[in-house]
């Protein structure tokens, strides 16, 4: 036990664990020299033409080969490369690449549109751009076309650097796809560069990188409406692996089957690291599909996944669930959001899995908290587990500074060797989170048991949480109140039965000027990102104001929920 005087402080402890100064590319080559025969990555989509299967040695064979084209293309330490796709096979192979080269990869959001990424592309710093062509109609090619016309006129990008006015960090796109377009190259002109750089040379660069060097760049909105890209060390990267799968009771045996996205922390970390880490098969779908996965789970004998509740509602309640063997599926993964008991119930009713409830945020590399697969459903649901090792946390009076006690409501600060080094050339931001002591405040409420189990009872920031992707209010609202017609906009979450929340637009117009639903959610969609965009949209005359003039979002919350019929969803949440 480490708490002290009724205090919610819990000082950090091993639980038994060291940790561990091993970079991602070092990482990489000890498991295929232990396990070269054995099954790495498997992706099984006949119906498209991809039936991978790649034992440790081909694993580590393939990353070495794009690493030294990578080094040929001119990528250097420290230079940054960002990925805009989905959960392709050459996105793995990017991560482990760039990482043995002591570059930094920068994840990208694979619902962003063109605003989006040419922010994210110009703040980053980004020098290459690994992308697919298109996604669900919308097509990234022409959105970077947009931004930078100059591509288009780039007679052989092999040679040639890009010159763009608004990017001019950027001298290289790389499409992950067949067809070559004006400007760009493809991914096997990148791999056959190989052969420019020596293995010697990949070897000198390697050992070259730090367990403290900054590997990857996650983006993630803030309160001010501008993303904030948060910096990953190999060390943080690495330990969280080495934590979170000892406490989760995996083993090398594991099958792990997951649709988790690889831009999110989940995903690059979760999924692909952690899998690797074990030296077990990872089994990625390339996009959320439940009857995809639900096929995986029984083709390929998968024994774990990891997923968001949405994903284990809409696994549990498609109409084949009962067609498929799910007989070797033991372990799940979750969190995100709460996860309800009546959801573990199922999950160990209907599959014969328990859950492992994870609470964190990319800001501390995954996890902060970690549920035991032998705590009870009822602990499981009420709380997000107990702090992992070498971690400390303590929850704080937001007016006072002062250190809680336990049971009662204050913002949960944490301290320890996943914190993120900082968001990428915004050192005020960095200093709003972290302090000059190490603590990160998270933004969210929470409350310490006795025991040191934590329960998140709500958020200081006003952040919605949509099926497991976080949300800001203040983003939404900026963009909305750049339509000509629209004079100020609030935005609230709105409980949802399946999503967790939903994102509500509150609008009030300029005098004399009218706008359809259906025209906002046309702009919404056209301009920003998928899960962004409001579910419902009300047209106000008034806001609810303090006596001090501030929006009373909590009564517009009611009001909207009131409305909806929702009264009952907004209490399960709550109790």
């Amino acid at each position: 036990m480490a708490i002290t005087n009724n205090l919610a402080h819990w000082e950090a402890e091993p639980f038994g664990t060291e940790l561990i100064d091993l970079t991602l590319g070092d990482l990489l080559d000890q498991r295929a020299a232990e396990f070269p025969d054995k099954e790495a990555l498997v992706y099984h989509y006949p119906e498209i033409g991809l039936d991978l299967r790649m034992n440790y040695g081909q694993y580590r064979d393939t990353v070495n080969q794009l690493a030294k084209g990578l080094m040929a293309l001119g990528i250097a330490k420290g230079d940054h490369v960002a990925v805009w796709a989905t959960n392709v096979p050459e996105w793995v192979f990017l991560q482990w690449a760039v990482s043995k080269i002591g570059g930094v990869l920068v994840t990208i959001n694979t619902n962003y549109r063109a605003s989006e990424i040419e922010y994210a592309l110009r703040q980053g710093d980004i020098k290459a751009l690994f992308m697919i062509e298109d996604l669900r109609s919308y097509s990234y090619l022409e959105a970077v076309y947009s931004i930078a016309p100059e591509l288009k006129s780039l007679n052989d990008p092999v040679t040639q650097e890009l010159s763009a006015e608004k990017l001019p960090r950027l001298k290289r796109v790389i499409l992950l796809g067949k067809e070559t377009r004006p400007g760009t190259m493809l991914y096997p002109q990148v791999t056959a560069l190989a052969d420019q750089v020596s293995d010697e040379e990949l070897k000198a660069r390697q050992s070259s990188v730090g367990v403290h060097d900054v590997v990857q760049m996650q983006y993630t909105s803030g309160t001010t409406g501008f993303p904030k890209a948060v910096m990953l060390t190999h060390y943080s990267l690495v330990n969280q692996s080495h934590i979170a799968c000892s406490r989760a009771a995996l083993s090398a045996d594991e099958r792990y089957v997951t649709s988790m996205p690889y831009f999110h922390i989940a995903g690059s970390w979760g999924a692909i690291i952690n899998a690797l880490y074990l030296g077990c098969t990872l089994i990625p779908l390339i996009a959320f599909d439940p009857l995809k996965q639900l096929e995986l789970f029984e083709k390929e004998k998968g024994t774990y996944t990891a997923a968001v509740p949405t994903m284990l509602v809409a696994m549990l309640n498609h109409p084949r669930f009962a067609e498929f063997d799910l007989s070797n599926l033991k372990k799940i993964g979750t969190g995100a959001t709460p996860v309800p008991v009546i959801l573990m119930e199922q999950l160990k009713e209907r599959i014969g899995a328990d859950c492992s409830i994870v609470f964190g945020m990319t800001e501390t590399t995954g996890s902060v908290t970690q549920s035991f697969y032998t705590d009870s459903f009822e602990l499981k649901s009420a709380t997000v587990g107990l702090t992992i090792p070498h971690t400390e946390i303590k929850i704080v009076n937001p007016a006072t500074g002062e250190t809680c006690e336990c049971g009662q409501s204050g913002e949960l600060w944490t301290r320890g060797y996943a914190n993120m080094v900082g968001y990428y050339n915004m050192p005020d931001k960095t200093a709003e989170t972290l302090d000059a002591d190490g603590w990160l405040h998270s933004g969210d409420l929470a409350v310490m048991r006795p025991d040191g189990y934590i329960n998140i009872v709500g958020r200081v920031k006003d952040m919605i949480i949509r099926g497991g992707e976080n949300i800001y209010p203040a983003e939404i609202e900026a963009f909305l109140m750049r339509h000509p017609k629209i004079a100020e906009a609030q935005i609230v979450g709105i409980p949802d039965a399946f999503m967790g929340e939903e994102v509500c637009a509150l609008i009030r117009l300029k005098p004399g000027e009218t706008v359809t639903e259906d025209e906002l959610r046309d702009h919404c969609k056209a301009n920003i990102a998928r899960h962004k965009a409001p579910k419902y949209i009300r047209f106000v005359e008034t806001f609810p104001l303090t006596a001090s003039g501030k929006v009373q979002k909590f009564v517009l919350r009611d009001q909207v929920i009131q409305e909806l019929g929702l009264e009952n969803v907004a209490a399960m949440k709550t109790a």
